[in-house]
């Protein structure tokens, strides 16, 4: 079949395009053109996860000094409240040791210890003590009450897989802003996805996924996951330093989508693996102390 252009009718199909501004011609733009960074790591699963294990097995014990800066979002409202920042001491002793000391010009404004069964928190401007069992058992209206402080553990330390986990890995490339140079970086990753076994069938449950820059094979971003699915935890961590022999994020940003509330720490010293003895992980209450019990 042989078919007739009439340049009639492609006039009058043109005319309303060209009336409306278009070209029937394509035009060409430039856009921002990526830029690669200059190293870019390979390796397999295995040594991904053996290199995170050796980095998880070499450190039993941990100080750092910080600035803490917590926030409550309540993102449904579209409110934002933040919180005075203040100086902590954060000391961590495997298996689940924790104590946490903040300090507002020098005052002690909280001191929070656990042995991660049961938590210890005072508050001394308010003279008094709040304690629990480290598992959540019943929610409270004051989001910051929901916390335990195993999340801490879990985030400033990224624990190795153990042998009963599932793990797979996966390449990605993502492509952010500079908006400081004001160009696109492409950063290619690795991300491994830490998974567990619904107990009787062959589901298999999402515990962690750790996201891997391949400039450095660093961890940037995790995400922990609860017993139900649910996104628990979301830390990102940035700005790598040297602190003693290895390199630690300085700036470590902590989300709780749950309760809404987002934790800022600015890290100014790390030590590993110092001798801290069990009185380091008291708080002494004084008398006279109002005790509140969670559940």
């Amino acid at each position: 079949m042989r078919i007739i252009y009439h340049p009639a009718r492609l006039a009058a199909f043109a005319l309303p395009l060209l009336l409306a501004g278009c070209s029937l011609l394509p035009t060409t733009r430039k856009l921002p053109v990526p830029k690669a960074p200059s190293i870019t790591q390979t390796i397999t699963p295995e040594d991904l996860v053996a290199q995170l294990n050796a980095r998880w097995d070499a450190v039993h014990a941990l100080t750092s000094t910080v600035e803490i800066q917590a926030t409550e979002l309540k993102t449904n409202q579209g409110i934002a409240k933040d919180w005075p920042s203040a100086r902590a001491f954060i000391l961590m002793r495997k298996p689940s040791n924790l104590r946490v000391v903040g300090q507002y010009f020098g005052v002690r404004v909280f001191d929070m210890a656990s042995d991660g069964k049961d938590f210890v928190l005072e508050i001394p401007s308010k003279n008094k003590v709040i304690r629990g069992p480290s598992a959540l058992t019943r929610k409270s209206p004051n989001a910051f009450e929901n916390l335990r402080p195993e999340f801490f553990l879990d985030a400033i330390l990224v624990r190795g897989v153990e042998p009963t986990d599932f793990y797979s890995v996966a390449a990605d490339t993502e492509t952010v802003e500079d908006a400081a140079h004001k160009h696109l970086l492409i950063t290619p990753e690795y991300v491994l996805s830490i998974m567990h076994r619904k107990e009787g069938s062959q589901e298999l449950k999402p515990a962690r996924v750790i996201t891997y820059h391949r400039e450095d094979l660093l961890p940037y971003e995790q995400d922990i996951y609860n017993e139900e699915g649910d996104l628990e935890t979301h830390v990102a961590y940035s700005n790598y330093q040297n602190f003693g022999a290895n390199r630690y994020p300085s700036k470590i940003v902590i989300k709780r989508p749950i309760e809404g509330i987002q934790i800022v720490l600015s890290v100014e010293k790390v030590t590993e693996n110092l001798t801290l003895p069990d009185d380091q992980f008291h708080v002494n209450i004084p008398d006279g102390t109002v005790v509140q019990f969670l559940k």
